[in-house]
């Protein structure tokens, strides 16, 4: 997973409350667990104006002219501005894995669903939760200026505006600490893979018997 220390991104918008992860990512997708690749298909019915399958040359496909994200002033966003409950619906990872494919590494709603806010932290991605207030403030700035940027200081928890001034957020210490190392659960699990030998090599010798092969 990669590390996410500090931030410098464009802001792009998802003015709509309750996006839910089959919006993010349809049911059609789900069939590979590859984690890659998603990128194209996320908000993939808002996206295009036909209907998406696997497998699908994404680049020939007809965009929906009327849909922000595909607007010039957002290409490159890595940060997505949107509306209270954000990622609600199933528990589906994918969604997490389209939104980091596709090059978001920042989401800020003032409420998130708690499993897609899970998966997002899991898979690189930090979602800040603002008083509703501040997420209309920044639509204002957004809808106002091309090219709004924001610097994201996840070390200070705080988020820099244009004119300087500073926002704080919160966020679960122990998945801060992960996102600031780059570990996700693998690489936590990793991180004791030393232990976890020691661990092995004494109990196969106090239990031999549970690694021999069993001739039927």
């Amino acid at each position: 997973m990669r590390a996410f220390t500090r931030l410098d991104g464009l802001v792009a918008p998802m003015d709509r409350a309750n996006v839910d992860t089959d919006l993010m990512v349809p049911k059609q997708f789900l069939k590979s667990i590859k984690r890659s690749g998603f990128g194209p298909n996320l908000f993939d019915d808002l996206r295009y104006l036909d209907e998406g399958e696997p497998g699908m040359d994404h680049t020939q496909r007809p965009l929906n002219p009327d849909f922000p994200l595909n607007f010039e002033r957002y290409h490159g966003a890595s940060i997505l501005l949107t509306r209270e409950n954000f990622g609600c619906g199933s528990s589906r990872e994918h969604a997490a894995w389209a939104m980091e494919d596709f090059g978001f590494r920042c989401v800020i709603a003032p409420s998130f669903a708690d499993i897609f806010c899970s998966n997002a932290l899991k898979n690189g991605i930090l979602p800040i939760a603002l008083a509703a207030d501040q997420v209309e403030a920044l639509f204002t700035l957004l809808y106002a200026n091309e090219g709004l940027r924001l610097t994201v200081d996840l070390a200070s928890c705080s988020i820099q505006l244009p004119d300087g001034a500073l926002w704080s957020f919160s966020v679960d210490a122990f998945r801060r600490d992960c996102l600031l190392k780059g570990l996700d659960d693998i690489g936590l699990t990793l991180q004791s893979a030393e232990a976890i030998r020691q661990f092995e090599q004494q109990h196969e010798a106090r239990f031999p018997w549970l690694f021999r092969d069993i001739t039927l």
